[in-house]
């Protein structure tokens, strides 16, 4: 698509959202933060507190300054007593800046300010709010810079689950499984009897649930739960489509495995359908076999049941 084709109300929302949200968080302001600092000199020192020490070019290229601009902002830092300039001892051509002691109390003083602000900025809001935030701000990111969205992949963490987490899973199971197997309202009932069972009375010791958070979004979840002394189950493995590609299955399964190892239980099984056959996947490369395959009609679809197990010894 040409510049041309563009559709007017499109361009015209993104210039309103960028002159609104940079109004909204000070960046016009002389001053960045209340400090000494404009924005460019602010991100020079956050990039050099990151980041550094790092050579004068990729800190030009990086933060795209134009050469000239740079140079002066790092005299001015250097005379301050805020950076320090030399040669790279691997190559003499290449000149390398790192902060000193007062460019990084510097630098911490803007990351503290920063975050002072942005708590305020998220404090008047609920906690679904922020998460709809969050999920707002990794769109953006994914359509605009792709880029670094798959720089990212690796990005993944794991966390227990929080309050307003639960009721999550079961929305995202519902609203998943209809949108992309046409499953009805009898598997979000399954899996509301699964989550209300596991919350009215598990032993953390010996079950437990986590969810997983990529790029600081919550982007999948699993339980693991106990069947006997000796065994233990994976339920209810939940990747969003968004995150798929990330390696968020993987790490759900092999944290739910290494938990029911420590935990002393000397197998693990999980049920599934053949229609899942990324999960299936996942199940395979982490060691599962399949035990049993049976035919069932339930959540008003036809499939087939499978069970698989792992050893855990």
């Amino acid at each position: 698509m040409t510049t041309a084709a563009l559709d007017h109300d499109d361009v015209g929302a993104v210039r309103a959202f960028n002159r609104r949200y940079t109004r909204l968080i000070g960046v016009l302001e002389e001053h960045l933060l209340d400090s000494d600092f404009s924005l460019t000199e602010a991100r020079i020192l956050f990039e050099l507190a990151h980041s550094g020490p790092l050579g004068a070019r990729a800190l030009r290229t990086e933060l795209g300054l134009d050469p000239g601009y740079l140079s002066r902002i790092l005299a001015r830092f250097e005379s301050a007593g805020l950076v320090r300039r030399h040669r790279s001892e691997s190559d003499a051509r290449r000149q390398l800046v790192h902060l000193t002691d007062a460019g990084r109390a510097a630098a911490d003083d803007l990351d503290r300010r920063s975050a002072h602000d942005i708590a305020e900025l998220l404090a008047g809001h609920s906690a679904a709010d922020r998460q709809r935030l969050r999920t707002a701000m990794r769109t953006i990111e994914e359509l605009l810079d792709p880029a670094t969205t798959a720089s990212r992949a690796n990005e993944v963490r794991l966390r227990s689950p929080r309050p307003g987490d639960y009721g999550w899973i079961i929305q995202r199971n519902a609203v998943l499984y209809a949108a992309e197997y046409g499953w009805d309202t009898e598997y979000e009932a399954l899996v509301t009897k699964i989550v209300a069972d596991f919350l009215a009375g598990h032993d953390p010791d010996t079950e437990r649930a986590w969810i997983a958070e990529a790029c600081g979004v919550a982007a999948g979840a699993v339980f693991c739960m106990r069947e006997n002394d000796t065994t233990a189950r994976l339920r209810l493995l939940l990747v969003e489509p968004s995150a798929r590609g990330l390696g968020v299955g993987t790490a759900l399964v092999e944290q739910c495995l290494r938990f029911a190892a420590e935990a002393g239980y000397q197998d693990m099984v999980l049920w599934t359908n053949d229609v899942l056959t990324a999960a299936r996947r996942i199940y395979q490369r982490a060691g599962f076999e399949l035990v049993d395959s049976r035919p069932h009609h339930s959540f008003g679809a036809d499939l087939v049941g499978q069970t698989w197990r792992r050893g855990l010894r």
